[in-house]
């Protein structure tokens, strides 16, 4: 019998990525990548120059077709298969990345009257201005006691759905009327591709609190603004499986992407939870930290607990049958490539470029020459916020110990040993909660940085497996097309047989973990102090910066 094949469609933060992959064993035979062509948008909106307000972060849904058109027919003209042999596309989004449409499904930013206004638009995963809304959905739920803000480790997300949604409503009702749904991109691009409308567990039950077959009711929605009451029903749509057919391919979708009509459109899914089958992380007690410009963690579990801080756990929302725990930390690819590029010397680029380096694998070496603690550094990671534990984006970064020997190299390592001092707390979360770790498994690109992923290893005392592909959330889509066409009867068999995973390929050394217990020690102590009520200051400085920042756009 002649192999079958399937795309696997990655939709990330500043492109798309299309994969051919072979069903029988998990073979990626060709890909290609779409860069956006409005990236993030940050400052305007490049339709009409309208200012943005701090923190916003859009997107252009223009862009997520142009993958569709672009990528996935170049991905199988890489591959040089006969598109007869595929047999399934599935799709993965970053989350939670929503957008108001009309009930046909047109994003509101595409009609001409509503093309100047930001609500219009899709709001990004990273889109943190609405702060003040999520601080509302929390404090409300807790007033009246909703069952279901433990499943979220007490504490809702600016970049969730209600809070993007309620701040769409108080900043422009007008666009809030005229959305009849306010959509996940993940489903989004699934109604393109299949015509179909569908909404997956994941994406509605980590940022859409749904819980127990329930959405939060309308009195709770009443009690954060009147005009809020109707919301579900923008959101609300029979919830469809991990790994589920969502319909066949269009007439007009095989246009686009050059496949045959009718094959199987997987349910959409978040770039981070279809990786953990690529990576065979889909067993108890594995901890997948998938890591790139922001880092997700997730992980199955037998059973259910509430977890102070996580973003979320939900029947299903991995792979059926487990309850599904995500955390993760809002930045920190970011952090690294915000110091690469802003705060090192013009001497150092130079002395990079001479070695045929990059400025991250120059700093990189660098670090990697020095003991543990020897830089006399300690930072805190956010500079994007806090997802987790704190789930609280007004916090910003702090950096503890300058002295006027301080170099470059000192600080850049300070900031890779945040982040994994970050993880650490999320794993002791975890394990106080009593849902424990006993595996670190990473993919995302930032596995190709070896300091980093020893400093996980150390800080951690975990073994460290890393996906053996380049293209997790790809090929954890591809798997899901396959398991959507029949190939496979579940995520699980699907992933024992088309993912990988390099076991144990850093482990921590008995020395610089002692080291580093000592290290975590003091970042524990200034994460409790910034972020848990021993002070104020960070968010007083961000309430000077937005202020400032608002009276200058609006001057």
């Amino acid at each position: 019998m002649a192999d079958k094949y399937v795309v696997g469609v990655d939709f990330g933060t500043l492109s798309g990525r299309a994969l051919v992959v072979r069903v029988r064993d998990g073979a990626e035979l060709g890909t290609a990548i779409c860069a956006y062509r409005h990236g993030v948008i940050e400052r305007e909106l490049p339709a009409t120059g309208v200012p943005l307000a701090p923190d916003w972060a859009l997107q252009d849904p223009e862009d997520y077709l142009d993958v569709l058109r672009v990528a996935v027919p170049a991905a199988v003209r890489a591959a040089q298969v006969d598109p007869a042999d595929i047999i399934g596309i599935a799709t993965d989004f970053t989350a939670c990345t929503v957008l108001p449409t009309t009930a046909e499904g047109t994003p509101l930013c595409r009609l001409p009257q509503f093309a100047g206004r930001p609500h219009a638009y899709p709001k990004l995963w990273k889109h943190h201005a609405a702060q003040p809304q999520a601080d509302r959905v929390t404090a409300v739920a807790h007033e009246l006691g909703e069952p279901w803000i433990g499943r979220y480790g007490g504490r809702i997300s600016s970049e969730w759905e209600f809070a993007k949604g309620l701040q769409m409503l108080e900043e422009d009702p007008e666009i809030y009327a005229a959305a009849a749904r306010f959509i996940e991109a993940a489903d989004w691009i699934v109604w393109q591709l299949c015509g179909r409308e569908t909404r997956n567990v994941c994406t509605a039950g980590y940022k859409g609190q749904h819980q127990d077959d329930a959405w939060p009711g309308r009195a709770y929605l009443t009690a954060l603004n009147p005009g809020f009451a109707d919301f579900v029903g923008k959101l609300a749509h029979p919830l469809s499986p991990l790994g589920g057919r969502a319909g066949g391919l269009t007439e007009r979708a095989a246009r686009w992407t050059g496949l045959r009509p009718g094959i199987a459109v997987a349910v959409g899914n978040v770039d981070a939870h279809v990786t953990a089958p690529a990576a065979q992380a889909v067993g108890e007690g594995q901890l997948l930290a998938v890591m790139g410009t922001s880092t997700c963690h997730v992980m199955n579990s037998d059973r259910l607990a509430e977890v102070p801080g996580m973003c979320g756990v939900v029947d299903g929302g991995i792979v059926s049958g487990s309850w599904g725990y995500e955390a993760g930390q809002s930045a920190v690819g970011d952090i690294f490539a915000w110091f690469a590029d802003s705060a090192v010397p013009g001497h150092y680029r130079e002395q990079a470029a001479a070695r045929g380096q990059d400025t991250h694998a120059y700093l990189g070496d660098l670090a990697g020459r020095q003991r543990v603690g020897e830089h006399g550094l300690i930072a805190l990671d956010w500079l994007g916020g806090n997802r987790s534990v704190l789930v609280d984006h007004d916090l910003s970064g702090v950096l503890v110990g300058l002295t006027l020997s301080t170099r470059p190299e000192d600080i850049y390592r300070a900031l890779l040993e945040a982040t994994a001092f970050g993880t650490r707390m999320i794993i002791e979360t975890f394990n106080a909660a009593g849902v424990p770790v006993r595996e670190l498994i990473v993919a995302g690109g930032l596995l190709k940085n070896p300091l980093l992923m020893q400093i996980y290893a150390d800080v951690t005392g975990l073994p460290l497996s890393v996906l053996g592909s380049e293209q997790g959330p790809a090929l954890g889509s591809a798997i899901h097309a396959a398991v959507a066409a029949g190939a496979y009867p579940d995520v699980r068999v699907a992933s024992a047989a088309m993912g990988r995973v390099s076991n144990a390929a850093y482990l921590p050394d008995p020395g610089r973990v002692t080291a580093y217990d000592a290290l975590y020690a003091e970042y524990r102590t200034l994460h409790d102090h910034f972020g848990r009520g021993g002070t104020q200051v960070l968010h007083r400085l961000r309430r000077i910066r937005n202020a400032t920042r608002t009276e200058v756009a609006t001057a």
